[in-house]
């Protein structure tokens, strides 16, 4: 090999090293997973998940390095310090204890190699190749949730539930024992753990513990300083028992240098004896997997993971034409087998309309294995509006579809699932688990470029999709799917199916590789059917109450208008830019008016809110018109519109790939810009009601992004502030302006609000001394004060701004990416936008971030209680609730307490309740 060849393959990364902690998996999955027999009468059920577990594992990761690794015995070198170390432990159960053979033998067929140590835990012998691994500069991903193993996490160093198909990382850790990895150990040591007999500290807990070491550093710099701990108790307790403290951190120690009788850089990639592997399930009676091992073996008989890797479309290549329309049910049936036997089904639901309450399904689409594609035909219509001859039965396909589509052996994979989950629901069927490639594309690139289907072909498989306008037109002349020729219609759809498939596999391996997969896995994945399920509750609208508001705001505009013409001493087109600028710049000849590029002037609300602030009547005049204007053909007038026949209720639809820093958009209608602060907008509010019995509750973050720019800038004065519950406008007014709090003038705590808000956002002077309606050196005073005050703000916009100049992107605290495409840009303008985005982007992104992880766990938390309230809307800050009016005071309760432990700051997160008749009242 020549010596650049040489260089070359140093420099390619090393595989990655997957130790899977199989003596845990197999007691998780004895207690979570059903029990199942073997044909000849042994329990099976734990060996099956396990089964399961390393061929999904084999699927993900064709090329990495994979270790299972057991425990030898029930003795370690640990019973040699404390001979009680898990004494207490109860016997194995009884159908697990044949089990344990069984799951070796599993590994083995796999190909895998098996490690365990007599006198070592497998813990040890994981921690030990995960060390050596470390290194030699090779990443590790350790597949358990033992608690212990936590201590592990480390820069290269990964961990990823199996059982709940999630990533484990730093903040996870953070969240369940209030410190990092490197503390874990102490926490252990102080709390004790009674399954493994560690005896701890008597009357300290994990939170105890962890607030201890937050104060002290470690658990010796606490044992060092316990006496000057001011509770009694606890003083005492960590005096008499500081032994004890030592000896249980060495219980749940690791050893790092366990003799593991394979280096990890001689470990071999997996091997699998199929024949070997595909007795042993047949032994077992695993049907499922000897479906996938023979289809598996019939198409190539390559290894396993290569195969299913090219199953699922990991190679981009030109779309197939092996495409079939299915018109009879043993077709469908042998799809459906086909999808069962390979674990994954892409599909799509073609419809009449993108608006759910009024889409009618006309067919679906699926594909199992790249290049392969079939549609079903299920609502095509001829020109007497007839179903044509030869299709399906709807409700027979999705009473055929339905185990599938349930099945948590088989995952289905969409683009914008979420519509098509919305439109089978309401179908009665289900859609679980699921991959959504729209959100795969969002997570990985954020809005580097669009996320639809023919963007992404495009991109990423080099070809071009038939589009929907192909077979239906556009225009004037377009018509609905229904109405468009099956042989038409299959072609598109059948490809859809293709492609998602394809997607997948190209997209779901760049996550992995991009190291994105906390964000997609428990945050956007999940929040699909959350969001999916709002969107079918909507919410009740009063018509009436909308009707009546119509007429007002049209009696006003009248009234207005003639005002208005009084005042320009003629009568115009209100709607007319042009008209209303030759009446303010020619005819009154008002300054301050500049030219568009067609000549006329700009009379856009930025310029007449100038012009009002001087104090001239008309252009104030005529922004009171424009508002009400917007709020009838907007709201009033349209949502009567939008209010479903069905169920008398609005049913929004929530966009999730639209705004770069993840905040959810309000589309069809839009009930995030229902204005707040005025007296119209609150009066529309009014006339969203919740159902006869029930009451509409608002939980609302209080000032969330404020909060989360103390913690990302870790400033103290506000994060004491914000500790203590002071007013922070009135502190941050004090502060800048020299004013005791006592004495404060109200118009220096407004003054002081958009400073602290308009600063998120990376105002200037210019912009402060608009919002202000003062001149441009006092703002420009204003924001030196603010900074001089504050400069751990400066610090972190400076931060911020570089890292999107060194990196083209910046990240939110939970690892979401916000693209800066233009950070380094010579226009200006672009330029100065960009270090805006980088100074705004984390902040509102992790109060994104935040407000999903509260969706998703107060969803949780209501599904597994006996509360009958339901999450309506999601509007900027705030939750929207319908509840019942006997369950008012648990479900505020359920609610402030989830939404508060949503994640966890240097500050504290505070909700602000209330519930009334109406959304309005419920504020």
């Amino acid at each position: 090999m020549s010596q650049p060849a040489i260089a070359q393959a140093a420099a390619l990364p090393k595989p990655r090293l997957v130790l899977i902690d199989g003596s845990g998996y197999i007691f998780r999955a004895f207690f979570a997973l059903p029990p199942l027999t073997s044909p000849d009468g042994k329990p099976v059920g734990a060996v099956f998940g396990f089964c399961n577990m390393l061929f999904k594992l084999a699927q993900d990761r064709p090329h990495e390095r994979l270790v299972v690794v057991f425990d030898k015995g029930r003795a370690s070198f640990r019973n040699d310090m404390y001979e009680a170390y898990k004494a207490n432990r109860d016997e194995p159960p009884d159908d697990l204890i044949p089990q344990f053979p069984l799951v070796r033998k599993a590994a083995e067929a796999f190909g895998l190699p098996v490690v365990e140590i007599e006198g070592y835990e497998a813990d040890d012998i994981i921690a030990t190749y995960a060390r050596q691994a470390q290194a030699e500069g090779r990443p590790v991903t350790i597949v358990s949730s033992d608690k212990d193993l936590m201590q592990l996490i480390d820069g290269g160093i990964e961990m990823y539930d199996p059982m709940k198909a999630k990533p484990i990382d730093r903040a996870e850790v953070i969240e369940k024992f209030g410190v990092g990895p490197e503390l874990v150990g102490d926490v252990l040591a102080l709390a004790g753990d009674s399954s493994d007999n560690v005896p701890g500290v008597p009357g300290i807990g994990v939170k105890t513990a962890a607030q201890l070491l937050q104060e002290f550093g470690s658990l010796e710099g606490l044992l060092a300083g316990a006496e000057t701990i001011k509770q009694p108790k606890r003083r005492q307790n960590l005096i008499e028992h500081a032994e004890q403290a030592r000896l249980s951190r060495r219980l749940v120690t690791l050893c790092e240098t366990a003799p593991v009788p394979i280096a990890v850089d001689a470990l071999p990639e997996a091997a699998v004896d199929h024949a070997r592997l595909l007795e042993f399930s047949r032994n077992q009676g695993f049907k499922s997997l000897i479906q996938r091992l023979e289809t598996l073996l019939a198409t190539v008989g390559a290894p396993v993971a290569a195969v299913a890797m090219q199953a699922v479309g990991a190679e981009p290549a030109a779309p197939s034409d092996r495409y079939e329309t299915i018109t009879e049910l043993a077709q469908l049936d042998a799809w459906l087998a086909k999808a069962t036997a390979e674990g994954v089904l892409a599909l799509d639901a073609e419809t009449t309309s993108p608006n759910l309450e009024k889409a009618a399904l006309v067919g679906l689409s699926f594909a199992v294995v790249a290049g392969e594609a079939a549609y079903v035909p299920l609502g095509h219509r001829d020109d007497f509006g007839q179903l044509v001859a030869g299709q399906l039965d709807a409700e027979t396909v999705l009473e055929r579809l339905r185990p599938v589509l349930t099945d948590p052996a088989v995952l289905k994979i969409g683009h914008h699932l979420k519509y098509d989950m919305g439109v089978l629901a309401r179908r009665g069927v289900t859609v679980t688990p699921y991959d959504d490639t729209m959100l795969l594309s969002y997570v990985v690139d954020g809005t580097g470029h669009g996320h639809d289907m023919a963007d992404l072909c495009k991109l990423h498989l080099q070809h071009d999709v038939i589009t929907l306008e192909q077979v239906c037109g556009s225009g004037k002349s377009q018509i609905t799917l229904d109405q468009a020729p099956i042989e038409q219609a299959a072609a598109y759809a059948a490809e859809v199916a293709d492609v998602i498939l394809r997607l997948h596999g190209v997209l779901k391996r760049r996550l992995i590789e991009v190291r994105r997969t906390r964000i997609y896995e428990q945050l956007e994945r999940p929040l699909v059917a959350v969001l999916e399920r709002m969107e079918r509750t909507g919410i009740l609208v009063d018509r009436a109450i909308l009707r009546r508001l119509s007429q007002d705001f049209t009696s006003r505009m009248a009234e207005l208008e003639t005002e208005i013409h009084k005042l320009a001493g003629r009568p115009f087109n209100l709607g007319s830019p042009k008209q209303l600028g030759e009446i303010l710049f020619q005819e009154q000849g008002l300054q301050g008016g500049r030219k568009t590029k067609s000549g006329s002037h700009a009379t856009g609300a930025n310029v007449l809110e100038d012009l009002a602030a001087q104090g001239h009547e008309l252009p104030a005049k005529i922004l009171a018109w424009r508002q009400l204007q917007k709020l009838t053909g907007t709201y009033t007038d349209a949502l009567m519109q939008q209010i479903s026949e069905q169920d008398g209720r609005v049913h929004t639809s929530y966009a999730m790939t639209v705004v770069s820093t993840g905040r959810l958009s309000s589309n069809d209608p839009n009930l995030q810009n229902i204005p707040i602060r005025t007296e119209e907008g609150r009066k529309i509010r009014q006339a969203f009601v919740p159902a006869s019995g029930y009451v509409l509750m608002s939980a609302d973050y209080s000032q969330i992004e404020l909060r989360v720019l103390a913690h990302l800038a870790d400033i103290k004065s506000l994060k004491d502030a914000f500790a203590r519950g002071d007013d922070i406008h009135a502190i941050t007014a004090s502060q800048m302006f020299k004013v005791p709090l006592d004495q404060m003038d109200p118009i220096l705590r407004r003054n002081a609000k958009t400073i602290n808000f308009g600063i998120i956002y990376g105002i200037g002077s210019y912009g402060l001394a608009q919002r202000l309606g003062i001149p441009y050196e006092d703002a420009k005073t204003y924001i030196a004060a603010y900074f001089e005050q504050y400069p751990g703000i400066k610090d972190y916009m400076e931060r911020a701004k570089a890292a999107a100049r060194a990196q083209g992107y910046v990240t939110t605290l939970f690892g979401r990416l916000c693209v800066t495409p233009e950070i380094k840009s010579g226009n200006p303008a672009r330029r100065s936008y960009s270090e805006r985005v980088a100074i705004n982007a984390p902040i509102q992104g992790t109060a994104a971030d935040i407000m999903k992880r509260a969706m998703l766990q107060v969803a949780h938390a209501l599904s597994g209680s006996s509360l009958g309230a339901r999450m309506l809307l999601q509007v900027h800050d705030e939750l929207v609730f319908e509840v019942p009016e006997a369950e008012i005071e648990p479900t505020a309760a359920l609610i402030r307490r989830t939404m508060e432990r949503a994640a966890h700051l240097s500050v504290p997160l505070t909700v602000e309740l209330g519930h009334g008749p109406n959304w309005d009242a419920a504020h």
